[in-house]
C-alpha cells in the first residue's frame, strides 16, 4: 500500500492562492458606480445629453477634471513585467495579479482608486510615450516591477513629462520603509548615524534608492558601500552604469566578505543565502541585518540569532518580526499627495514619510492591532521596529506628513486639508 502523501505548507499556499484569485469570480478588482443609474433622468445626467456640461467645463478649465471626474482619486499601477517580485522577467500579463493586488491595497488601506495597466513594451522610448499619453486620465502613476536600470530612466522621463506624481514603488517604497526601520534599529542598538558603516548587497532599484534616501536623511555617503553581483562597487571599476557609479567608492574592498567585516549594518535586496554565518560573525557589535530578499532572505532570522544574539534582523516576510513591507508606505504617500494635488513626490515628501513611520513605531500599539495578531503584544524594541500594516494610525500619520511636506516644498496645488489628519477612509471627502 502506497503511503499517504501530505501536502506541504508551500503546496497548500499555492492551492489556496490560486483558489483565492479564481473564486467566486476571477481577479481582485471590479468597477463600482458612484452615481445612481436607476431611471431615465439618471441616465440623462450620466451620459448624453447631460455629460456635455462637464465636458464643456473641463475644456474651458482643465482643473475642472478634478471636480467632475474621478481623476483626483485615481492612480495607475503600471508594469511591463520585467522584474516581477523575485520571479524575474515573466512579462506584462504575468504581472497582472501583482498589479491588481497593488490596486487592492491602495483601495483598502487608503481609499485610493487604482487601476492596473500591463504592457509587454520593453523599449524605453515607446513605454514612456505610451504612459505619458494616457497620464491625463490619472491623478498619479505608480510604476511597479520594472527592471533596473531601465526603471530609473523611465521614472525620470515620466516625472519630466507628467504634471502628476510618478512613483516607482520598488525603488522608493522599499527605501522609505527600510530607512524608517533602520533609524529605529540604530536607536535601539545605541549606534550613531554619523558613524555606522552600511553595506548593501544588491545594486538594483531598491538598493540604489535606499542609499539615496539614506543620504537624504543624513547618513554620510562615505560610509555606504554598495555590492553587486560582481563585487564591491568601487571607483576603479569600468563596468558600472551611471546609477551604480553614483555610489562608487575608493576602497580596497572587493568582495561582500571584505566589505561586511566590521560593518554595522547589512542591507540585503539580492537573493537567498547571500549573507553567510561567517560574514555575520565578522560584523561589528550589535549588528543590524535587513535581509529583504523575498521569499527567501539573505539569511534566516533564526540562523542569524543563533550566530549573533545581539543582532536586530528584519526581512520582507510577514511570518517573521520586523517585516519591511511596502504597504506601510505607498497607499498613504499617494493619499497625501492626491489630497493636496501634488505635481510630484519629492525627496522632502519621502523623508517626511520616513520620519512619520519611525515615530509611529515608537508609540504604544493599539489593542485592535494586537488583536489582529492573536493577542501578541508589541512594544518598541528589537522585534518591533516598524508598525504593523493593519495599524489604523498609518493612514492619518503618513498621509498628513506627506501632504504637509508637499505644501511646504511648493509642489502642492491645494492647501493642507482642513479635514486632516484622517482617522479612516470614511473621512476622505472625495472631490
Amino acid at each position: 500500500m502506497d503511503p499517504i502523501r501530505t501536502t506541504t505548507p508551500a503546496e497548500q499556499l499555492t492551492i489556496d492562492a490560486l483558489a483565492y484569485h479564481e473564486h467566486p469570480r476571477p481577479g481582485k478588482l471590479a468597477v463600482t458606480l458612484t452615481k445612481p443609474a436607476e431611471n431615465a433622468r439618471d441616465l440623462t445626467l450620466a451620459y448624453s445629453p447631460g455629460v456635455a456640461a462637464p465636458v464643456r467645463a473641463i475644456a474651458a478649465d482643465l482643473d475642472d477634471a478634478y471636480r467632475y471626474t474621478n481623476k483626483g482619486n485615481l492612480v495607475a499601477v503600471i508594469s511591463n513585467g520585467t522584474a516581477i517580485l523575485g520571479l524575474g522577467a515573466l512579462g506584462g500579463l504575468a504581472s497582472k495579479p501583482v498589479m491588481e493586488g497593488k490596486a487592492l491595497l491602495f483601495r483598502h488601506f487608503a481609499g485610493v482608486d487604482a487601476i492596473d495597466i500591463e504592457t509587454e513594451e520593453r523599449d524605453i522610448d515607446k513605454f514612456v510615450d505610451a504612459i505619458a499619453a494616457i497620464s491625463p486620465t490619472f491623478g498619479g502613476i505608480n510604476l511597479e516591477d520594472i527592471a533596473a536600470p531601465d526603471c530609473f530612466e523611465i521614472e525620470r522621463r515620466l516625472i519630466e513629462r507628467c504634471n502628476i506624481p510618478v512613483f516607482h514603488d520598488d525603488q522608493h517604497g522599499t527605501a522609505v520603509i527600510a530607512v524608517a526601520g533602520l533609524l529605529n534599529a540604530i536607536e535601539i542598538q545605541g549606534k550613531d548615524m554619523a558613524e555606522v558603516r552600511i553595506v548593501c548587497a544588491g545594486a538594483g532599484a531598491a538598493g540604489i534608492a535606499t542609499f539615496r534616501l539614506l543620504r537624504a536623511v543624513g547618513f554620510p555617503a562615505e560610509n555606504l558601500t554598495l555590492v553587486d553581483s560582481c563585487g564591491v562597487v568601487h571607483a576603479d571599476r569600468t563596468d558600472l552604469n551611471t546609477f551604480k557609479r553614483e555610489f562608487a567608492r575608493t576602497t580596497e574592498h572587493r568582495t561582500l566578505a571584505d566589505a561586511i567585516a566590521g560593518a554595522d549594518i547589512f542591507l540585503g535586496v539580492s537573493g537567498p543565502g547571500v549573507l553567510s554565518e561567517d560574514m555575520l560573525r565578522s560584523m561589528a557589535e550589535r549588528p543590524i541585518v535587513f535581509a529583504m530578499a523575498n521569499p527567501d532572505p539573505e539569511i534566516l532570522p533564526h540562523v542569524a540569532k543563533a550566530v549573533r544574539s545581539d543582532v536586530i534582523i528584519a526581512t520582507g516576510r510577514s511570518d517573521f518580526p520586523n517585516q519591511v513591507n511596502n504597504v506601510l508606505g505607498f497607499p498613504f504617500i499617494f493619499r497625501g499627495a492626491l489630497d493636496v494635488r501634488a505635481t510630484a513626490i519629492t525627496e522632502e515628501m519621502k523623508v517626511a514619510a520616513v520620519l512619520a513611520l519611525r515615530d509611529l513605531a515608537r508609540q504604544p500599539v493599539p489593542a485592535e492591532v494586537e488583536a489582529a495578531y492573536e493577542g501578541e503584544h508589541f512594544t518598541f524594541g528589537p522585534d518591533y521596529i516598524l508598525p504593523k500594516p493593519v495599524d489604523p494610525r498609518l493612514l492619518g500619520t503618513i498621509s498628513a506628513a506627506v501632504a504637509r511636506a508637499a505644501v511646504d516644498c511648493g509642489v502642492a496645488l491645494r492647501p493642507y486639508p482642513a479635514h486632516y489628519p484622517l482617522a479612516s477612509t470614511d473621512d476622505i471627502p472625495f472631490g
